[in-house]
């Protein structure tokens, strides 16, 4: 039986995330769903098994909370033994302007969900993981980045910087689990129809659907892939981006549409 757990399970990209390893494996998926909306997850983890005759268990869970985490990851490993795949995927966007005193806590719960999250989602993993490679058992750890994170973009500074940290973070943590023979997979999604792009009023380029980007990271997670753009044609426009001289990339982004403000969570 495959062991993964999920964060931001609750819906979006998670909840995808979730159906597809369902529909993949069926009974052989043991599926760790952890999110902040507890009735989804359990709405989700019934579905589940009703569907695809997987195992689903159910960690209600702020990433933010690294104790809480913690108690996650020791629940888990004494009652199912450890994951052979953890996505972390549990993310927050919201519009944040600098020159607003008000957005400031906007930007702290950004990076707090998008970089420490990964890092409390992890960290409790990695010495069972360590173990687990030296016996034999499959070990990877996902992460779910941005496009956003390529080039900073107007109205996006707290998403943009937190996505990039991000990008970094997981390079730096796949340099690291090499000598384990962990692989890490950075997975960096364009538009994808979920509820965080759904408050979006600006044409969204390629927008996929949820299940359909699951599909297409589920093949790449297989691959081991290290980084990988979903989907594709995202992916030629962010190498683009990363070729754009700064005075270039300023004039083309100076009247590009924000996304609207949001202080509070």
């Amino acid at each position: 039986m495959t062991r993964i757990l999920i964060t931001g399970a609750s819906s979006g990209l998670g909840a995808a995330f979730a159906t597809a390893y369902a529909k993949k494996l069926g009974a052989n998926a043991m599926l760790a769903l952890c999110g902040r909306n507890e009735v989804a997850l359990h709405r989700l983890a019934d579905q589940l098994r009703s569907s695809f005759q997987s195992t689903c268990v159910v960690y209600p869970a702020d990433v933010r909370d690294a104790g809480g985490m913690q108690a996650i990851a020791n629940n888990f490993m004494v009652a199912h033994g450890t994951p052979h795949i953890i996505i972390a995927n549990a993310g927050v966007s919201r519009g944040t302007l600098t020159e607003h005193v008000e957005d400031i806590s906007a930007f702290r719960a950004v990076f707090e969900t998008n970089v420490l999250g990964m890092v409390h989602t992890f960290q409790p993993f990695i010495e069972a993981m360590k173990l687990s490679r030296t016996l034999g058992e499959p070990a990877q750890l996902v992460g779910i980045a941005s496009v956003a994170g390529i080039r900073g973009l107007p109205g996006s500074g707290a998403y943009s910087a937190s996505k990039a940290a991000a990008i970094t973070y997981l390079e730096s943590l796949r340099i690291e689990m090499q000598q384990y023979n962990i692989p890490v997979t950075t997975i960096a999604p364009g538009y994808i129809r979920t509820p965080m792009t759904a408050v979006n009023t600006y044409r969204m380029p390629f927008l996929m659907d949820a299940e359909t980007f699951a599909t297409h990271a589920l093949r790449a997670i297989a691959a081991h892939r290290r980084f990988t753009i979903i989907p594709w044609q995202m992916g030629l426009i962010a190498r683009l981006m990363r070729l754009i001289p700064a005075s270039v990339w300023d004039a083309i982004m100076k009247n590009a549409p924000h996304k609207a403000r949001q202080t509070s969570e």
